[in-house]
């Protein structure tokens, strides 16, 4: 949606959506929230380009910004303080809003963190965070989609692709067809399926599960005011949300593109991390749901035409990052599309063109 919103100010634009609402998959089951804990360089780079955006929208999209302010507060145990340093140290690369912080004021943070011995002993915290407005996002970009030159479609998931004179013709499996000289394959999970009907090469994309819980606070506790907590290694992070608290174990499973739905084990899994780093238990779950994070061999979300199909373009692999990405991502897909400039603000964080770029993945061997 954010590259099909630049890109209709240069060309008439047509989005396909399989399902009956934008956001449906992984944007619509995702926490939400803008930080550096997540991701390597590149993926930070992405991410840092993208704030201004967030913070403050081109007029045409909205006078306010979409996202709040919203700590996040990375922890860790004996066993992952070296892994906090790491942590700390790239993110200073892209920020100046990190501090460590002791047992004390984590405990003042968050007073259900458990702390001490084998628990947790060190933190550091971003005052940089941001909560996004997922929803207001993508309603955002398709307003700006429709205002421009083009328009979304939903309901029209597609069955057929072929090539012929210079063109991709598409067929939806309602029958409806549709032609351009440039077909963007953004199709998430289902990407390389997608590249098969085209008869383009895979990436070799690998769709993982993650599970998330809602579930109440304790009674009199307020939790509004509590940062985002993720543990410095990727097993547990929890935020508030709409007076619950949300929570997840951090799970990759790998998957086929689908419908993705939580399983037991998962749920299980993440009532009991919430009860390892917490003196919180879950008796109930409100809420439960799981979308699935896609990624390439480098966990560099990818865009650029294939190297092997004229005309057809990746936009893939975003894993966990699409929302804060977004932006960037946008950027990158209408410089590369129109042949304009690699943008400027995305090379002053050290972001280059064959980072993206499919190219970088040829020759390896993937299967689907």
């Amino acid at each position: 949606m954010s590259a099909a919103a630049a890109l209709a100010s240069y060309a008439r634009v047509v989005v396909l959506e399989a399902e009956q609402a934008v956001g449906y998959h992984s944007s619509g089951r995702s926490a939400t929230y803008y930080h550096f804990g997540i991701g390597n360089h590149a993926v930070r780079a992405m991410t840092a380009y993208s704030r201004e955006f967030f913070e403050q929208p081109p007029g045409d999209f909205s006078d306010q910004p979409f996202c709040r302010p919203t700590p996040a507060l990375f922890v860790a145990r004996p066993t992952m303080v070296e892994a906090l340093a790491g942590l700390e140290t790239e993110m200073r690369l892209f920020t100046d809003t990190i501090e460590r912080v002791d047992e004390k004021v984590m405990q003042a943070m968050v007073p259900v963190l458990k702390t001490g011995g084998d628990d947790i002993v060190e933190g550091v915290v971003d005052y940089g965070g941001r909560r996004l407005d997922a929803d207001r996002l993508l309603q955002a970009y398709a307003r700006r989609i429709k205002h421009g030159n083009g328009e979304t479609v939903t309901g029209s998931r597609v069955v057929c692709i072929d090539y012929k004179a210079g063109l991709w013709q598409v067929t939806t499996e309602r029958g409806q067809q549709y032609a351009a000289p440039v077909l963007i394959n953004a199709a998430g999970a289902w990407a390389d399926h997608v590249a098969g009907l085209a008869g383009v090469r895979p990436l070799g994309l690998e769709p993982k599960r993650r599970t998330v819980i809602m579930f109440d606070p304790p009674n009199g506790i307020d939790a509004s005011e509590w940062p985002f907590v993720k543990a410095a290694v990727d097993d547990f992070y929890m935020i508030p949300e709409s007076g619950r608290i949300l929570a997840s174990p951090v799970d990759e499973v790998d998957s086929p593109p689908t419908d993705a739905q939580p399983e037991e084990y998962d749920l299980a899994l993440a009532a009991w991390k919430v009860e390892e780093y917490t003196t919180m238990t879950v008796p109930r779950i409100q809420h439960r749901w799981a979308g699935l994070r896609s990624f390439v061999s480098d966990r560099v979300p990818t865009a650029g035409f294939a190297p092997d199909a004229d005309g057809f373009f990746w936009l893939a692999g975003q894993g966990g990052y699409g929302l804060q990405t977004a932006p960037a991502m946008a950027a990158i897909v209408s410089a590369l599309v129109t042949g304009g400039s690699w943008p400027e603000g995305l090379a002053a964080f050290g972001l280059t063109p064959d980072q993206v770029l499919p190219d970088r993945l040829v020759g390896r061997e993937v299967s689907v």
